[in-house]
């Protein structure tokens, strides 16, 4: 454990005040390591998200002032006792790896790694999972942050390792909208119901895993209409523009014909997407549109098929799943990471029955992605090194939250010692 007198005392950070719209730069001061697990690292960059605009408008259910943001790029500067060549080898290795100096990327929430959740891989709902940025966990658009359960949580960046390549802005994309892009795309894609699309056989004999049945002999054979894989995206900021990178990368290992409709009500946001996409060259990607809402529900019509097969929704609103849910087809998957706050659904339970829709929603699993994530930075890093729009200093805060919030800005990072 390094010496805590070898920090600072204070550092400078960026704080939200109740009810809304009330960020601060304030001087307060340098965490300490509270226990054996922690870290503290010394920031080089710090991003601002989308779902940091929740509480920043006032619709997170918190009074409590707190310092934001929950993407960080870094270095260690303190270590817990827990970390030791020594560690039990029944806890996550890097409690016996990770050192003073080492660069990390950390996800957006902490992970104990040895409960049961984290255990099976799903280490968002982690037992004692903590999110960055909030009045439970001091937040990372700062010069130094704590990170609890550290050896469960960080993503190491070895000496060895391609990231070391890269730039840190696009590291960044890590911590977060990269891993969650690529998680809603795989909630859609891994779904069974995409099988008769992927494999060419009806259902149930498309299923896979454990079941071993059968399909009916009476329907006739699949045409090449019924194989051409339709996919909606709903949402085109930062997470939305990931999304769409990871899909496309999924879909360039299938033999089926795709179509995609990519939805946004801002143009700033749609002509972003459209240099992005127009990195790519797939030859199964049959079509690829950027439109908004009203373009989108003639395009869906006129493909026929009554919908999209998917709809991945990136937006957290009732209008965009809305949107969503009158884009998808019968039998169809609305695949959902944007972090809702409406009391209900704008569809009912009768609804969902009757067209045997499927929704996944939920907090991606960062820490399990890691590994797929990185091969995705590495595999795209032409059309993902245009996600980052603008790095500036933490100073101009106030500023940046103002812009991105109004969609004038995309995605910005923080150079917090500038």
């Amino acid at each position: 454990m390094t010496n805590a007198n070898a920090l600072p005392q204070t550092q400078l950070v960026v704080k939200w005040y109740p009810p809304r719209r009330d960020v601060r730069l304030e001087s307060v001061p340098v965490p300490r390591v509270l226990h054996p697990d922690d870290a503290i690292v010394k920031i080089d960059l710090a991003g601002l998200c989308g779902s940091d605009l929740h509480a920043y408008r006032g619709l997170e259910d918190i009074s409590q002032p707190h310092i934001c943001g929950h993407e960080f790029v870094g270095h260690v500067v303190a270590l817990g006792e827990s970390f030791t060549p020594f560690s039990s080898p029944s806890r996550s290795s890097l409690y016996g790896r990770l050192c003073v100096g080492d660069k990390v990327i950390s996800p957006f929430t902490t992970s104990c790694g040895d409960c049961h959740f984290c255990r099976l891989g799903f280490t968002a709902r982690c037992v004692s999972s903590l999110l960055f940025g909030s009045p439970a966990l001091p937040g990372a658009q700062a010069q130094y942050v704590r990170v609890p359960d550290a050896g469960g949580t960080l993503l190491l960046v070895e000496p060895s390792s391609p990231l070391m390549a890269i730039p840190d802005q696009n590291l960044l994309l890590l911590a977060d909208i990269l891993p969650t892009g690529l998680f809603v795309a795989m909630q859609a894609l891994a779904h069974p119901k995409l099988s008769p699309v992927l494999t060419g056989r009806p259902w149930p004999a498309s299923e896979s895993g454990f079941l071993n049945v059968e399909a009916s002999t009476n329907a006739a054979p699949l045409t090449q209409e019924d194989r051409t894989l339709t996919v909606g995206l709903v949402g085109l900021g930062p997470v939305g523009l990931c999304a769409a990178v990871a899909l496309i990368d999924r879909l360039d290992i299938l033999s089926v014909p795709v179509r995609i409709v990519a939805v946004d009500t801002n143009p700033i946001r749609r002509n972003k997407a459209q240099s992005i996409i127009s990195t790519f060259s797939n030859s199964t990607l049959e079509e690829f549109h950027i439109v908004d809402p009203d373009e989108a529900r003639v395009l869906v019509r006129e493909w026929g098929g009554g919908g999209c097969h998917a709809v991945l929704e990136v937006v957290g609103t009732p209008l965009a799943l809305t949107l969503s849910h009158g884009l998808l087809a019968p039998y169809g998957i609305l695949s959902s990471c944007g972090v809702h706050q409406a009391p209900a659904l704008p569809f009912t339970g009768r609804e969902m029955y009757n067209s045997n829709m499927t929704l996944e929603f939920g907090r991606c699993n960062v820490r399990s992605l890691s590994v797929s994530a990185t091969g995705l930075l590495v595999r795209q890093q032409g059309a993902l090194s245009k996600v980052v729009e603008r790095i500036v200093p933490l100073t101009n805060a106030v500023e940046a939250y103002e812009r991105f919030e109004s969609g004038e800005w995309g995605k910005v990072v923080f150079n917090v010692w500038a």
